[in-house]
């Protein structure tokens, strides 16, 4: 049966026997239409001559109808910054009402009691739905590196009958009903730029081109059984494959150029997603989450009113930090907020003490604001920048010099770097738990075993970066059009010999041996004697053991690097090889 037919034969499950007109009215569809309808529905014995249901209609509609709904609230929710940093999405108060509990209130209304809830960052703060609401928990540990494709992948053995939600949704009507006969996706009638999809004649949703615009995507979708088991495993197929670590759950639904299940569309203004939090303080202003601190500093140091502060857009997240851009009369910032676990990591004291250290040093922009308490920072944005790019020999070697020519200021600071205590803390971040490497405590001794070489070689003890890593390093042009170079992100920054920072930028390009070998010979023009490049042999191993560490603990935080792990353990052992054989070359 079509979609009409269906939609008539729910109109007479929910309203009794009605003639074709009154159904024309409720329904929208023409007379012809629902005269077709009710022929269809007769001839499959599903009404009898006076419009009422059979019993073969009744058990038709029992086998399709709600039974369960997934909601789907692991993710950071980053367009959300500031809020995102302390708070998930789906607990975002808007009227009055948490997002995932007015969810969960209107899916009761419609007579569905079993919800599980898919939560990830900030998962415990989820518990108390269990008791209040009575929902099930399902956690997924590896939110940060994977998209709710990953996540719905957990509770797919749970989709029969079943409402997948978004927790980021707030819907002035129930958009939930105690009857369901085909699988939808919800869409709004609103076109959007950003959207993949549009709603053909066939009330299909098929793929726009890049240059057309689409329908807007709600994400609540109803999958009815009858499609449930090619979705399940669709998903269980997907997910299998790690290209598609980013992706959405909609994926799945995709059969060639075209979604698997039906459109149904809504007016856009009853359906409201609360991506940003602009959209938030748009839709409503007395919501107690706009009251962000970082809003409030803000608003402070640049002496505005926190509503005069607009266009705020998430930036890539860091390794460290996450930060998001915001203009204010017209100039543009950036806000930098120290992500988890960050305040066991870094000294923001020192990191303050730094930028007096290198202020109007033309190293880089001084920053506008920066907090030593908590970590808040704002820049000035600079347009057009690019980071160097670690494969482009002419990169490098401008890169290096404005290195060198740091290094050569001999700049002092009251703080060291200590790579060896810092090893042994990030350990102790772990609290006990193993590593993930069967051959870690062997490594780390192999690491160790460089310590006196390394202590018995003179060095030029000054302030380095040591975060020395291409994307710190920001090509933009002056006024004049001229190309500058900043180096950026003096977090970690203290004195150390210098030549650190040249095994950080080989450790975090993921540089192969000659790579590395190629960037010593740039920074030095070719004059590295075999004594420094051992000790810069030596710094890389040190390094990428202390990455690794720091990776190891990020990973208990629920933050994945992915290859960038593996790697840093990768250099830990093989450049101990490679500065104990360059070593015993230097003894003979």
């Amino acid at each position: 049966m079509n979609i009409q037919t269906l939609e008539i034969l729910k109109l007479l499950h929910q309203s009794g026997p009605v003639n074709q007109r009154k159904l024309a009215a409720l329904s929208g569809f023409s007379l012809g239409a629902v005269n077709k309808a009710l022929k269809t529905l007769a001839e499959a014995q599903m009404i009898d001559q006076n419009n009422r249901l059979t019993d073969h209609a009744m058990q038709y509609i029992a086998e399709r109808s709600p039974k369960n709904a997934i909601i789907l609230a692991a993710g950071f929710g980053m367009r959300m910054v500031p809020i995102s940093q302390s708070l998930p999405k789906a607990f975002l108060e808007v009227r009055g009402e948490r997002l995932i509990e007015r969810l969960i209130r209107q899916l009761h209304e419609a007579g569905i009691h079993d919800i599980s809830v898919v939560a990830g960052f900030m998962k415990d703060s989820f518990e108390y739905l269990i008791d209040d609401f009575g929902v099930n928990l399902i956690v997924n540990e590896e939110y940060a590196g994977r998209n709710n494709l990953h996540s719905l992948a957990l509770a797919k053995d749970l989709i029969h009958n079943t409402y997948i939600v978004p927790c980021d949704i707030w819907c002035a009507e129930n958009p939930f009903d105690t009857t369901e006969l085909y699988s939808w996706y919800l869409v709004s009638d609103l076109q959007d730029h950003e959207s993949t999809v549009r709603v053909n004649r066939k009330n299909e949703l098929v793929s726009v081109d890049e240059d057309e615009d689409g329908s807007r995507m709600v994400g609540i979708s109803y999958i009815c059984e009858d499609d449930a088991e090619t979705i399940r495993t669709r998903i269980h197929e997907l997910d299998q494959n790690r290209l598609y670590d980013q992706s959405f759950w909609e994926a799945a639904l995709y059969q060639k150029d075209r979604m698997c299940i039906r459109a149904k569309v809504c007016a856009d203004e009853d359906v409201v997603e609360i991506n940003t939090y602009e959209q938030l303080r748009d839709f409503d202003a007395s919501s107690d989450q706009l009251h962000s601190d970082a809003i409030s500093t803000i608003a402070e140091v640049l002496k505005v009113a926190p509503e005069e502060i607009t266009g705020i857009t998430v930036l890539k997240k860091g390794m460290t930090n996450r930060s998001f851009l915001f203009t204010v009369n017209q100039c543009k910032y950036i806000m930098r907020i120290p992500g988890e676990g960050t305040d066991q990591l870094i000294s923001r004291r020192n990191e303050a003490a730094v930028y007096q250290a290198i202020s109007g040093k033309g190293l880089c922009d001084d920053p506008v604001y920066i907090n030593p308490e908590n970590g808040y920072k704002i820049t000035k944005y600079l347009d057009n920048v690019r980071v160097c790019d670690s494969t482009d020999v002419n990169d490098l070697k401008i890169c290096m010099k404005r290195l060198r020519s740091f290094h050569e200021m001999r700049l002092n600071v009251p703080h060291e770097f200590n790579i060896w205590e810092q090893i042994r803390f990030y350990e102790t971040l772990w609290n006990g738990t193993p590593s993930i490497y069967r051959d870690y405590e062997k490594t780390k001794a192999n690491v160790f075993s460089l310590k006196p070489f390394v202590d018995s070689l003179e060095k030029d003890w000054c302030l380095a970066h040591i975060d020395s890593v291409p994307d710190n390093f920001l090509f933009h042009h002056d006024a004049n059009e001229a190309e500058k170079l900043q180096l950026t992100d003096w977090e970690y920054a203290g004195m150390q010999d210098p030549h650190v920072d040249i095994a950080m930028f080989i450790i975090y390009s993921l540089y192969s041996k000659a790579e590395a070998d190629r960037l010593i010979d740039i920074y030095f023009e070719d004059q590295c004697d075999l004594t420094t490049r051992a000790k810069i042999y030596c710094y890389i191993a040190m390094c990428g053991l202390l990455w690794s560490n720091w990776c190891e603990f990020k990973r208990l935080l629920g933050v994945e690097f992915g290859e960038y792990s593996l790697r840093q353990y990768r250099f830990a052992k093989d450049y101990f090889r490679y500065a104990s054989e360059l070593i015993g070359e230097l003894n003979q």
